[in-house]
């Protein structure tokens, strides 16, 4: 039983590795595209807007 475990959980944490790399470098691509940039512009959308993801303990502000 406890040989199946560690080969099930390390397959999760891979898979949710490869979730977040292909879901950034999507944003990524869609957000440097020019049809990106062109609905950005035409909806107004600020994409360098702050999350709760960017704050850190060591920021200031």
């Amino acid at each position: 039983m406890e040989g199946i475990i560690l080969p099930i959980v390390l397959y999760i944490v891979g898979i949710f590795i490869l979730y977040v790399v292909i879901e950034t470098a999507v944003r990524r691509g869609i957000n440097s595209s020019i049809v990106g940039q062109s609905l950005e512009k035409q909806d107004g959308m600020d994409v360098n807007k702050k999350s709760f993801l960017d704050h850190d303990l060591d920021n200031e502000d």
